[in-house]
């Protein structure tokens, strides 16, 4: 699409202003631009200072060098330079958009004229988010961040490696993509309520990424089990699900359901493998890890990487060549499917990742140019915005229906986003297969004991959902379904491609019930590509996107993050996709179809590598828990069992202060070490002397002393602590009490974004199966009481899951087979 297409786009008209620096805001930025909007950048005199701090460093013209991976985050805006004690013309810049995005990390958010509160008094119209480290209020609300600071206090960083060793953190450009498309998704959604008021909203980064690790934090809580490293690729508590050598390359396997077991062993030759009664179940196998590897391992060196994933493609087992950054930008599917596009500032062009919410009728741009510092200052002026004639207060998505087909984690997590916005979220379920994230022990036994009840990772993403079941294999359980279309603004569906469209329920079918629909599919690796049919978990996403590859130590395998990053991101990227679609068609009447291949979700995670491969051909060494812009940087013992802390030393100021707060009056007074170049080239050395203090410290004690002096440090935090002693996210009233039947943990998060300070309320925990079914069909479709006996009776609805005993041969397990590979 070109620059003559961009009124067609669903922001056109939309204009949004842009302050302070960093990652998240840069992003959400770039997801307005990219959509439509007009993005002013506001930047101070001799411009954003990131221009000059990420590498890989282009070639703008003249001699000078900006940042590559800058001039990706900041596509099709417009770049203005102001002072940023000009509270003048700050307030011109805002008063003139309807979007502030503020990344300004605390200095500006209520103090003077250019603070928030003066800025609503005098703009009332103004919708503003902010984006920082660890929100507004709260102990660590004026604590120093970094990417990786934050994760360790997400819960993100303490499971990964091996027991015994450091803990491994990707170091850079991880935490800023939650909480992006957590600001982005909060913003659209009131401009789509189109209240006369602006709203003002925040995002905690610390916040946002915790979504990242409650799979497994949920595990450990429910199981009461016993926190630990449990080795490199080892995904606590399923296995095989890892990445592997093989003849040639590495591969990612991803093989813990019963048919992908026998499967994965019938391809390997391993028969009496999956035969051994000690190898059963996916915990069974990851207790004895070492034991199965012993088997697999050697079978799998027989082939290459490739040569295994078509064959894992033949048998639908979920196998996945590692790509490289090359691999990646060379991908004929990728490619096809439009994931990369060009990127433009001065006279450098590369090659990046295109947004991946692809909205089929008004796709995001696929290339961009990013302005150069200050280049717009001199023309930009100023336009009256105009009168917004909706209704102030409520949930922004109030009054919004979607009709949620979705499964797993991805896809509820989606319409976790829209319902916590106020979105009527109908998650429709089979009594034959129920949502495979409920349990898939069906005996009379598990019935009896409500196990598909009790599993805690259900609850997190389905609160604030109403539940109903239908038999979609049934001619009256699909007609249901569309009636129920027909009075729905959107779908949202994660089924393999090949299934709904046998009942008549892809977008091609219920477009002809509502013209207007907006319906999005979340395909693994998108629709009409030769990966179209693809299983795709969480763990295949993180292995097909190449983010194993450079993450960890050199020479060591590459390295999985433990927290199934494709199923938090897809759904988060999916909500955004959603929200997207839905104000271009209150804007013009007009429903489409989104495409959203979640590997391509993945991509913003890798793109800083994705970018140096296509500006200098290469990619460099991976760094392990190393920086490439900041030194000292790493995860360092402290004094307890197993605790650690991320220290990130983001300036020559920071040194200072590290060395003071150490006792290192040395290392201070030593001028080789005083740049960053000097301080590399003694990293060992650094590193050693961080240690021996922080081993005489409690983690805790050590953040806080660090952090009293302005350096970014953060506990390792883990899954029980996360959830029960975390003294910002206590603080915040993160975690919410919900009490449910069937469950003895009643607690829940908040959603990342909050308006006026306060986290949105969980109005309903996660409804049992089939809870609604008679209220929505009677309220809803008019099905009379008598109907819907006789639909009870005919096992098209109800409230509990049909046995296995009872089951008819070929029953709805095509569509639960199908969700569940088509995208957790």
């Amino acid at each position: 699409m070109g620059e003559s297409d961009r009124g067609a786009r669903p922001f056109s008209g939309i204009r949004v202003a842009e302050f302070g620096r960093g990652h998240a805001a840069a992003y959400c930025g770039k997801l307005f631009a990219d959509f439509g909007a007009e993005v002013v950048k506001v930047e101070p005199p001799g411009g954003d200072p990131d221009r000059r701090l990420w590498p890989p460093f282009a070639d703008v013209g003249g001699g000078a060098k900006e940042s590559a991976l800058f001039a990706w985050l900041n596509t099709n805006k417009a770049s203005i330079i102001a002072d940023p004690d000009d509270a003048e013309r700050l307030g011109e810049i805002a008063g003139a958009a309807d979007v502030l995005i503020d990344g300004r990390h605390g200095a500006g958010w209520n103090a003077g004229p250019s603070g928030h509160a003066a800025l609503r008094a005098a703009f009332p119209h103004l919708h503003i988010v902010s984006l920082s480290w660890f929100g507004e209020s709260g102990p660590y609300r004026d604590y120093a961040g970094a990417d990786a600071v934050v994760r360790a206090l997400a819960g993100c960083v303490r499971q990964v490696g091996e027991y015994g060793k450091a803990p491994i953190v990707q170091p850079q450009s991880q935490a800023y993509l939650p909480g992006a498309l957590s600001a982005f998704s909060a913003v659209v959604a009131s401009l789509i309520a189109d209240s006369p008021g602006g709203r003002k909203f925040e995002v905690s980064l610390q916040e946002a990424n915790a979504c990242e690790p409650e799979f497994q934090a949920a595990v450990t809580v429910a199981m009461a089990a016993v926190e630990q490293r449990w080795g490199l690729n080892r995904f606590f508590p399923v296995f095989p699900c890892g990445i592997y050598p093989t003849k040639d390359g590495w591969l990612g396997v991803t093989a813990f359901s019963n048919d992908q077991w026998r499967g994965f062993c019938d391809m390997l030759g391993l028969k009496a493998t999956h035969a051994n009664p000690e190898f059963a179940t996916a915990p069974q196998r990851f207790m004895l890890a070492d034991a199965v590897d012993a088997q697999i391992a050697p079978a799998l060196m027989q082939r290459t990487a490739r040569e295994w994933s078509l064959e894992g493609l033949r048998r639908r087992v979920p196998l996945v060549a590692i790509p490289s950054m090359a691999d990646l930008l060379a991908s004929p599917a990728h490619r096809a499917h439009g994931a990369f596009g060009r990127v433009r500032i001065g006279e450098a062009t590369f090659e990046a990742p295109v947004a991946p919410q692809h909205l089929n009728a008004t796709p995001p741009a696929h290339d961009g140019a990013a302005p150069l510092a200050g280049a717009h200052t001199k023309t930009w002026r100023p336009a009256p915005r105009r009168q917004r004639i909706g209704k102030d207060g409520g949930l922004p998505l109030a009054g919004v229906r979607i009709v949620d087909l979705t499964m797993g984690w991805a896809g509820p997590l989606a319409t976790r986003q829209l319902a916590d916005l106020g979105a009527e979220v109908i998650k429709v379920e089979s009594r034959v297969y129920p949502d495979w994230w409920r349990g898939g022990d069906y005996t009379e036994a598990a019935l009896a004991d409500q196990l598909h009840e009790k599993a805690l990772y259900f609850q997190f993403v389905n609160r604030n959902k109403t539940g109903i079941t239908l038999d979609l294999t049934r001619p009256e359980g699909a007609d249901l379904l569309k009636q129920l279309v027909r009075t729905a603004d959107a779908v949202i569906e994660n089924y393999a491609q090949d299934v709904l469209p046998r009942f008549g329920l892809d977008y091609a079918g219920l477009v002809r019930e509502r013209a207007d629909l907006v319906m999005v599919s979340m395909p693994p690796y998108g629709a009409n590509t030769d990966w179209a049919e693809l299983r795709g978990y969480g763990s295949t996403l993180e292995h097909g996107s190449g983010l194993p590859g450079v993450t960890g130590f050199e020479g060591a395998p590459p390295t999985m993050n433990h927290v199934a990053y494709g199923d938090p991101i897809g759904g988060l990227n999916a909500c955004a996709a959603m929200l997207t679609a839905l104000l271009h068609r209150k804007r013009t009447g007009k429903g489409q179809f989104v495409d959203l291949s979640q590997i391509e979700c993945l991509f913003p995670l890798v793109a800083p590598w994705i970018i140096e491969q296509s500006v200098t051909g290469k990619v460099g060494p991976r760094l392990g828990n190393r920086h490439p812009v900041f030194v000292p940087h790493g995860v360092f013992p402290c004094d307890g069992d197993d605790a650690w802390i991320v220290i990130a030393v983001t300036d020559d100021r920071a040194w200072a202060a590290l060395c003071e707060v150490t006792g290192r009056s040395d290392l201070a007074s030593d001028a080789a070490l005083a740049t960053v170049a000097g301080r590399r080239a003694a990293e060992d050395v650094i590193e050693a002397a961080i240690a021996a203090w922080t081993k005489t410290q409690s983690a805790d004690e050590a953040m806080e002393a660090l952090q009293a002096s302005g350096v970014a440090a953060g506990v390792a935090r883990g899954f029980h602590e996360l959830m029960l002693y975390e003294p910002q996210l206590t603080a915040r009233g993160y975690w919410q009490d919900v009490p449910r039947v069937h469950l003895d943990f009643t607690m829940q998060p908040s959603p990342a974004f909050r308006e006026d300070g306060e986290p949105y309320p969980i109005r309903n925990p996660a409804p049992t199966l089939g809870q609604s079914t008679r209220e929505v069909l009677g309220r809803i479709l008019g099905v009379t009481a008598a109907d819907l006996d006789r639909l009870e009776a005919e096992q098209v609805i109800g409230e509990a899951p049909i046995p296995m005993a009872e089951r008819r041969p070929r029953s709805s397990a095509v569509l639960h087979e199908a969700a569940a590979g088509g995208g957790d």
